[in-house]
């Protein structure tokens, strides 16, 4: 049982690729938005700032 099981699984490169391919794009976002959360100037902020208001009524 365990042996038709362990035939159909991908190799284990496949596998790391698969989980790099989420992690790496998943990772970038979230250092893009701490970047920009920090470096935005604040005339950009103030924008932001502005659209969460009128998304929220």
């Amino acid at each position: 049982m365990w042996n038709i099981i362990v035939e159909r699984l991908p190799d284990t490169l496949s596998i790391v690729c698969i989980v790099l391919a989420f992690v790496i794009p998943y990772s970038i976002n979230k250092i893009n938005q701490t970047l920009h959360k920090y470096g935005d100037p604040p005339w950009k902020q103030q924008g932001k700032q502005e659209e969460q208001r009128k998304q929220q009524n």
